[in-house]
């Protein structure tokens, strides 16, 4: 399996490049067998990526430790759930399994693109997706192989990573995976559409699932990576602003942006530059993520450490940054929009504002994250900046997106009137007023809760009543009945509805974020048996301690009784785990969630005597940072389905 596995490396880098050549001959000859036979090329990298991939899944399955990275990832007794998942746990199979996604999207592109094979643009499609794959698979074959051998059959590996060994860490890597690469299409859509002067709206038509299908994993991804750190890593928080953590967050604020552009663009063909502009940063963005979690240039618990691929992908960033704003440069002219923003009471203009802010966004994490780089480039002292000072820059601008996430739905296309504005104006802004009263008599009058809450109720209403006129003029003009109009409603115009289920996600996000930041409650202390800690209006007492073997690893877990205003809600079990090849034993989240607060429980200690450290929080709200996560999510499902139109004339997978 090993020969096989590097055959297969071999061979997909031998189609990539041959495809470059066959369609780069097509091109300059004007020879459309050539460029098919690029095309078929193209698609054949993906059974050779596919065949290595399964190689060394088999590898893992089958203990093959004289593999340097099953070694590294593995041992007997990890369970065969998690020796899958090593596939992608480190660095080479993480890069392997970069490769094979974008091999496979590579061949769905030339699968739906077959009737376009005389278009100008389509075989500089192909050709940047070619070119794309062999800097990843050339790192993987000549670099960082994944069936590299050890001159030597150790006994048994070195195990996989305790903190990985949860389900959350299943799912996490390779979603965000899918987003990183899924953005390599658009980028290739927007760089064949500059080569081909084809730089009307039809390449943004074409790439909208795409963008927001890799935008949707990418969002996934940040989610159950959040999911991941708050049971897995034990202190209570779900986002820290870490390096490896903005290195995602980044390009999808980048992305999100360019997906609002896009919009208007389509509408009204302008922000052409802008789009162009946007495509590009989010490729490269999604590189840099990849880049920074494997240079070692900055300390992550989510690293590889120093791998010595950091050289390797700033050139292929520099190589794209270059190349894609010189094409943007030589384009200016044709991309300039005759067309302007007629008025800044305009949609339009929500759009842009919302732009501006998510860029803002985008380059306060990106400084964040790079000012120890700079600091010590500039002072030779390497000044890391925390969650305070992203807290403190980050948190004006979230609201400030916040307000215009509301204020777009009330404001017309081109130019908004007076009458306009007062009419859609008045219900959001009366019921915004009501709510913050009533918060500010609840007791809430901290000023970022009392906006941020109100703020939420302002964009909340805003969309429900979109969803209200919406479907009341559905039923009046069709007779329906509303239970029948809103799911058809819903249906018909999904693009636009899936918009605002999206937008209503990040209302439950921000409600969730903000109370559990603000108002959580934490207390630590020792306890021996029948003692209790007390917390807020809970008590959590101390009753046993039990111990058994379980897969790899030794369980200590402690049984707690919990109490709320004196009523029993039964126990509650934080773990302490010893694993097997492991060198520091890990501590286990127990957790009692519902849509009202978490209990966050966690035993960092196990004294001599059996007495044991509990330190425990009570998040309210937490749930609903992930409930609006995944109708985030959902929101942008909706609207990338097909509608009858596009099946009944096309087959294509995507």
């Amino acid at each position: 399996m090993v020969s096989i596995g590097n055959y297969s490396q071999l061979l997909a880098l031998f189609f990539s490049l041959a495809a470059i050549a066959l369609l780069l001959a097509g091109i300059m000859k004007n020879d459309f067998r050539l460029i098919l036979s690029g095309r078929r090329a193209l698609v054949t990298i993906a059974f050779f990526t596919t065949t290595a991939s399964i190689a060394l899944v088999y590898l893992f399955l089958t203990n093959n430790f004289q593999v340097e990275y099953v070694a590294s990832y593995s041992d007997r007794a990890l369970p065969l759930f998690y020796k899958i998942t090593a596939f992608w746990a480190g660095q080479k199979g993480s890069l392997l399994f970069w490769a094979w996604v974008l091999s496979l999207f590579s061949a769905i592109v030339a699968y739906n693109t077959r009737k376009e094979i005389d278009s100008k643009a389509t075989p500089f499609i192909y050709t940047v997706l070619a070119a794309t794959m062999v800097f990843f698979i050339a790192l993987i074959t000549f670099v960082t192989n994944p069936f590299d051998l050890l001159r030597f059959i150790p006994p048994d590996g070195k195990g996989l990573n305790p903190m990985l060994q949860n389900p959350g860490m299943i799912f996490h890597p390779p979603t965000l995976f899918l987003g990183y690469v899924g953005f390599t299409i658009p980028f290739a859509y927007a760089i064949a559409a500059m080569v081909s002067g084809d730089l009307d709206e039809s390449w943004l038509k074409k790439i909208r699932v795409w963008n927001i299908l890799a935008w949707v994993f990418l969002t996934i991804g940040i989610i159950l990576g959040g999911q991941w750190a708050y049971v897995e890593l034990g202190w209570g928080g779900y986002w820290a602003w870490d390096p490896v953590e903005n290195a995602s967050f980044i390009p999808w604020l980048v992305a999100t942006a360019f997906i609002h552009t896009a919009i208007i663009q389509e509408r009204r063909n302008i922000m052409k530059v802008w789009n162009m502009t946007l495509v590009l940063l989010t490729f490269v963005l999604c590189l840099f993520g990849t880049y920074l979690v494997r240079s070692g240039i900055l300390q992550s618990v989510h690293d590889f450490g120093a791998t010595g691929l950091g050289g390797y992908f700033l050139v292929f960033m520099g190589v794209v940054l270059i190349g894609g704003f010189s094409l943007i440069a030589s384009n200016y002219h044709n991309l300039r929009s005759e067309k302007v923003l007629e008025s800044y009471l305009s949609r339009e203009s929500t759009f842009l504002f919302n732009n501006v802010i998510l860029l803002a966004l985008a380059f306060s994490t990106l400084f964040g994250t790079l000012f120890p780089l700079l600091s010590e480039a500039v002072t030779g002292n390497k000044i890391t900046v925390s969650m305070p000072f992203f807290n403190r820059v980050n948190t004006p601008l979230f609201l400030a997106l916040l307000l215009v996430t509301g204020l777009c739905p009330l404001i017309g296309w081109r130019k908004a009137s007076a009458d306009n504005l007062k009419k859609n104006f008045m219900l959001p802004f009366l019921m915004m007023i009501t709510g913050m009263v009533v918060l500010i008599v609840a007791g809430i009058r901290e000023f970022y809760p009392l906006v941020a809450f109100s703020l939420s109720i302002f964009v909340a209403v805003t969309i429900l009543r979109e969803f209200w006129t919406g479907t009341k003029a559905r039923g009046k003009l069709k007779g329906e009945p509303l239970i029948i109009a809103f799911p058809r409603l819903l249906w018909k115009m999904r693009r636009r509805y899936g918009g605002f289920i999206a937008h209503l996600g990040l209302v439950l996000m921000v409600i969730g974020i903000t109370a559990s930041n603000a108002y959580k409650l934490e207390n630590q202390a020792t306890l021996t048996k029948g003692q209790a800690l007390n917390i807020g209006a809970y008590s959590l007492r101390y009753d046993r301690i039990g111990k058994w073997h379980e897969w790899n690893r030794e369980v200590y877990a402690a049984t707690l009784s919990v109490f709320k205003n004196g009523v029993s809600l039964g126990t509650i079990k934080p773990e302490k785990r010893f694993y097997v090849n492991a060198e520091q034993p890990t501590t286990e989240v127990s957790l009692r969630s519902t849509l009202l607060e978490d209990l966050y429980v966690t035993m960092p200690a196990i004294g001599k005597n059996w007495e044991i450290t509990l330190k425990v929080m009570v998040n309210p709200l937490l749930k609903w940072v992930w409930i609006g996560g995944f109708t985030m999510i959902l929101g942008g499902l909706i609207a990338i389905i097909p509608g009858r139109k596009r099946r009944e004339s096309s087959h294509d997978i995507l």
